[in-house]
């Protein structure tokens, strides 16, 4: 393992990694970001690939990962006591299990859209073509909100069809007894690999939503490691050229985090660039296919904008 660098003081978690050996992470499961494969035994995902990028700053290579799904209420109590170092969370999932005041937040990781999928045949090409037809939906869900707001903010009018279990929403959606279906595309993109109803998803989001990297409210050198070696992995998915800074040319001097001084090459060998990370867990290399969207660095269309050195 890395030494300390000189005049650091590590905090009580960076302490506990060390010791251990292993950083623990958790997160609720979505497709892409954690959860099993379509077809695999083991799981994966974006945020796994983080987690081992960012133990690899203190660790190195030979650093462990263990991470714990929130699936249920009772696993967030990992993140209130403290005993997970990292956390992917979105704004609901912390302010749900009253969490603000135990975690450190730190930088978006993700950001989770809401959407719809039509019939690959079907003659509706944009949301506002939506208007008139009927949409398939779990009621109450977060992709039920962003429907309702956004055909309402202009004024459309729709057939509503609520479902309370997912499966049979999706059997409704696979029978054609709805012309659409609401959830968030990760979801959308699993249900249509079924092939009961060939299906595409609409282009244009309902709504994007971030979920953030959270960290114990108890060490903040441990938070901004976290935080410095999430952005040096999104700028290096950045194009390269004459105006752009790469990645290791942006991140703070290893004195600075308490870390040796190939701290960024460790983290970027571990699991490559976020172009990478996300390519592989949720783009063209995965099954989802999804596109990057709001996943994209600002410099690409998309809502990452990282610090950077001028």
């Amino acid at each position: 393992m890395a030494a300390l660098a000189p005049n650091a003081h590590a905090g009580p978690v960076v302490d506990r990694i060390r010791a251990e050996g292993a950083i623990r992470c958790g997160g609720v499961s979505r497709p892409g970001l954690v959860g099993q494969r379509p077809g695999g035994r083991e799981a994966s995902g974006l945020y796994l690939d983080l987690c081992r990028a960012i133990g690899a700053a203190l660790l190195g290579p030979e650093g462990r990962i263990a991470f714990h799904p929130y699936d249920f209420d009772a696993a967030f109590d990992l993140v209130r006591d403290g005993r997970d170092d990292l956390a992917f969370l979105d704004g609901s999932e912390i302010l749900d299990e009253r969490l603000a005041g135990r975690t450190l937040l730190g930088p978006a990781v993700a950001f989770v859209s809401t959407g719809v999928r039509v019939s690959v045949d079907s003659p509706v090409r944009t949301l506002a073509d939506l208007a008139g037809r009927s949409v398939c939906f779990y009621q109450g869900s977060g992709a039920h909100r962003t429907l309702e707001a956004w055909m309402a903010a202009r004024k459309l009018d729709f057939t509503r069809m609520p479902y309370t279990e997912y499966g049979e929403m999706d059997d409704a959606f696979a029978a054609a007894k709805c012309d659409a279906e609401a959830g968030e595309t990760g979801d959308l993109a699993i249900a249509s690999l079924s092939g009961k109803r060939p299906s595409r998803i609409l282009p244009e989001p309902l709504a994007s939503f971030p979920v953030f990297a959270a960290t114990p409210a108890s060490d903040p050198q441990w938070a901004a490691i976290v935080a410095w070696a999430i952005v040096t992995v999104q700028r290096a998915g950045l194009p390269a050229g004459p105006w752009t800074a790469r990645a290791e040319a942006s991140a703070p001097e290893a004195g600075d985090l308490g870390l040796s001084d190939d701290w960024a090459k460790r983290v970027l060998a571990a699991a490559g660039s976020y172009a990478d990370i996300y390519d592989r867990n949720l783009g063209d290399r995965s099954p989802l296919r999804l596109p990057r969207g709001p996943n994209a660095p600002a410099e690409a269309g998309g809502l990452f904008v990282t610090p950077f050195r001028e």
